[in-house]
Formats: C-alpha cells, sequence, structure tokens
C-alpha cells in the first residue's frame, strides 16, 4: 500500500431500533430501521469505497443494521462481530481500531451513540465542506454515517489525526 492512501473510517451508527421486553442487546430494528438501513447501504455503495474490514458490535440491531446494509454494497468485506463496540466510548473505539492491520485501507465500524457520534467529532480535526457543521446540527442519527480519512497506521489514530469527508443521516 502507498503511504499516500489515506485510510478511512466510516462510523455508522445501527438503524432505529425497537423496543420489545428484551435485553438492550438483543433489541432488533423496528420496521423504520429496517427501511433506512437498506438506504443507509445505498449510500455507503455511493461513496465508492471498497471496505476491507466491517467491525460490528455484537448488538442485535447492529448485526441486522449490518446484514441490511451489506446486500447494498458491491463487494462483502470481512466481518467481525466485535463485543468491545457495544457500549463503547470513544477512547475504547480507538483502541479497537488501533488494532487493525496496516494492509487494511478501509473500514466500517457499525456501532453505537454515544460513543460513535463522539468518536466521529474526536477525531476529525479537520472536516471537507459543511459535514462538520451537519453533523453538529444532526448528531448521528440512527442509520446514520460519519466518513473519515486519515494518514499513517491504524495505531496512530487518535483525537484530532482524522478528516471528516463525508456525512449522511437518512433525513438527508
Amino acid at each position: 500500500m502507498s503511504t499516500a492512501e489515506p485510510h478511512r473510517i466510516v462510523l455508522f451508527r445501527h438503524a432505529k431500533a425497537d423496543w420489545p421486553q428484551v435485553s438492550d442487546h438483543e433489541r432488533p430494528l423496528a420496521e423504520r430501521g429496517r427501511m433506512d438501513a437498506a438506504v443507509a447501504g445505498r449510500k455507503l455503495a455511493d461513496t465508492g469505497i471498497a471496505f476491507d474490514l466491517a467491525l460490528c458490535s455484537t448488538a442485535v440491531r447492529t448485526r441486522e443494521t449490518w446484514k441490511l446494509a451489506v446486500h447494498e454494497l458491491t463487494e462483502r468485506p470481512r466481518t467481525v462481530y466485535e463485543e468491545r463496540i457495544y457500549e463503547a466510548s470513544p477512547g475504547e473505539l480507538i483502541a479497537v481500531l488501533n488494532e487493525t492491520p496496516d494492509d487494511v485501507r478501509n473500514v466500517i465500524l457499525i456501532g453505537h451513540n454515544p460513543g460513535a457520534h463522539g468518536l466521529a467529532g474526536i477525531l476529525s480535526g479537520a472536516a471537507e465542506g459543511d459535514a462538520r457543521e451537519r453533523m453538529e446540527r444532526r448528531g448521528l442519527p440512527p442509520a446514520g454515517f460519519a466518513l473519515l480519512s486519515f494518514d499513517g497506521p491504524w495505531k496512530s489514530l487518535e483525537p484530532g489525526v482524522a478528516t471528516l469527508t463525508d456525512y449522511w443521516a437518512p433525513a438527508d
């Protein structure tokens, strides 16, 4: 891999979940969430990014979101279901991403708020266009995603080193 090629991270929040009488970890997607997950998958495909790796929380709603979204991509990345993503803080998510092998160029992390939104804000020392303004206004709503890029090895990922290059939310 050329050092001129940046690494890219998509922080993808799970789609809208239902509230049945189950533990939080076992909550499934709501009907609207199933529709939004597929739309988000099409928007992810529109980015043209070929993901090398998907890191997905083990929660039911994140696994369902990913299952619906990944069908919209032209290539299915290797998926790792990582229990450390569930209820993770931004610092814990950075630690997970720091373990990524450097031959992996593009990662999508399917997770939860407030960790995913917090991580997008913490990592992005810069932003392109109005991406930061839109993300600050909307947060990272269900099925929304933030796209960031950074140079250097994964183990060097830390606050402020990335650029927020794109942001999408279902209402956009």
